[in-house]
């Protein structure tokens, strides 16, 4: 799956890795495009009592139950609002299909080692662990989103939600 950029010149070959990249609210975020299994409209989701906000529900993806997330309303960027141009991207982490809410898909980028930078510790309030890092593409901050270790976060709730 190789896509160049034009600006990004970067192949596996030097150690590059490839990001899909997203939109939450104003800010543009990446993930590691492995993690993809494909990307989707917003269809309708059914709704489980107790869940937390930014589980929105589940839907039924081919015979799997698959849990929906909300990453504006998890990361608190954006509004919520759910229309033709909503995009669930589909992920497969820790053995787990998922699928997250985001405003749009921009691109897959191609990133070598040297260009993310370690995620600043800023204060107490922020919680930097889901960063994986940070990237400048063609004038634009990309926020590197660890999807595993948030995935994987006991309050994420998606383990226990799934058994």
């Amino acid at each position: 799956m190789e896509q160049g950029t034009g600006a990004v010149s970067g192949t596996a070959a030097n150690g590059a890795r490839e990001y899909l990249t997203f939109t939450l609210g104003s800010e543009e975020y990446g993930m590691d495009i492995l993690k993809v299994q494909e990307i989707r409209g917003y269809d309708a989701v059914t709704r489980i009592a107790n869940t937390p906000d930014f589980i929105k529900g589940v839907i039924n993806l081919r015979g799997v139950i698959v849990p929906i997330v909300d990453m504006r309303i998890k990361f608190n960027v954006g509004t919520a609002e759910y229309g033709q141009f909503t995009v669930v991207i589909i992920i497969n982490v820790l053995d787990r299909v998922v699928g997250m809410v985001v405003d749009g898909v921009s691109d897959v980028v191609a990133l070598a080692p040297e260009q993310v930078k370690p995620a600043p510790e800023l204060s107490s309030s922020l919680d930097t662990r889901y960063l994986a890092g940070l990237a400048t593409v063609d004038e634009r901050m990309l926020i590197l989103v660890d999807i595993e270790t948030l995935m994987g976060s006991a309050e994420m709730q998606l383990v226990d939600l799934a058994a």
